[in-house]
């Protein structure tokens, strides 16, 4: 197989193989790429047919722990992203992260995950994590699923984990959040994601849950926050630091069945996080709202996403297909 050069991957696109890392270098350099996915069992794939009217992202159809350690170091600027939140979905696909039996695998792999984002991030750059919380599955073993939430089916459920009891809150975010600071990260926020409009809950124990946490957490102690493009105004109409509870309704996007980013959560940690023109990464794409978001702010980024019917989903979002 000839070895081509970046330089080829113009907007004429004149060769024929796209090297998996070339795409890093090249949102770097700002050469006009069509964006394409990247399958991690190849090590070049065809250049695909279909030439995208948006220059200024990409994304990666893989593993998002292999696909991470092609990227080049210290050229993110910005994360932000919402991995699959333990035992609550089942997504129907081989190496999905969320449905581990044993709490600490999903754990480890998340901080490994991180860690490779950690090491593409620069010195500067903050990572904005959502993540939900669940609770023991109390001895049941399956779930049936409803008509709004196909994927909240599932035919296995993770046993209790090792000290704790049925019933009980796990504390997941919490759980990853100290792990991913014992891992080297600087943990400096945790945010309340306050959901007015979320699901309601026929629990009668309980205070039905209607909030997530978004973790701000940094590669360095000094790092970029724009806090003047988050001023919130206060009820004497004056301008205010950005408070650590968000009020943000919960947004449908009636192409997806599964749960999907609000674009104003995304745009609050865009704004504060990164500078026009850098570039952000969701390894956990979803359904693209974090490239839309950068699409509207001038933002360029990279998303992966191990699901190819998701990527579609997102691709058709982006206006790609």
């Amino acid at each position: 197989m000839p070895n081509r050069s970046p330089a080829c991957l113009t907007s004429e696109l004149n060769c024929d193989v796209i090297n998996p890392s070339w795409v890093i270098e090249i949102l770097l350099n700002g050469v006009e790429v069509v964006p394409y996915e990247l399958f991690p069992d190849l090590e070049t794939v065809p250049v695909p047919e279909h030439k995208s009217t948006d220059r200024n992202g990409a994304i990666l159809t893989g593993d998002a722990e292999f696909l991470l350690q092609s990227i080049t170091p210290s050229s993110i600027q910005c994360c932000i992203t919402s991995p699959p939140y333990w035992g609550l979905r089942d997504y129907g696909i081989a190496g999905q992260i969320g449905t581990e039996m044993v709490l600490d695998d999903y754990l480890s792999k998340l901080v490994r995950i991180f860690a490779e984002v950690r090491r593409v991030l620069t010195d500067d750059g903050t990572l904005w994590l959502n993540i939900g919380d669940s609770y023991t599955s109390g001895g049941r073993t399956w779930r049936d699923s409803d008509k709004k939430n196909p994927a909240r089916g599932m035919d296995y459920r993770a046993p209790t984990p090792q000290g704790l009891k049925p019933k009980d809150l796990i504390g997941v975010p919490w759980r990853l959040a100290f792990a991913l600071q014992q891992d080297g990260w600087f943990l400096r926020s945790d945010i309340i994601w306050n959901k007015n409009n979320g699901l309601p809950e026929s629990v009668k124990d309980r205070p039905a849950r209607m909030h997530e946490y978004v973790f701000l957490l940094t590669k360095s102690e000094r790092y970029f926050y724009d806090y003047e493009a988050v001023y919130e105004r206060a009820v004497n109409g004056k301008q205010r630091n950005c408070r650590s509870v968000w009020n943000i309704n919960t947004k449908p996007f009636k192409d997806a069945h599964f749960a999907t980013f609000p674009r104003e959560l995304v745009t609050r940690c865009l704004s504060a996080g990164s500078k026009a023109g850098s570039i952000v990464l969701d390894p956990f794409f979803g359904s693209g709202t974090v490239g839309e978001v950068c699409q509207i702010f001038d933002r360029r980024f990279i998303g992966i996403e191990l699901n190819p019917e998701y990527v579609e989903i997102a691709r058709r979002r982006l206006g790609w297909n």
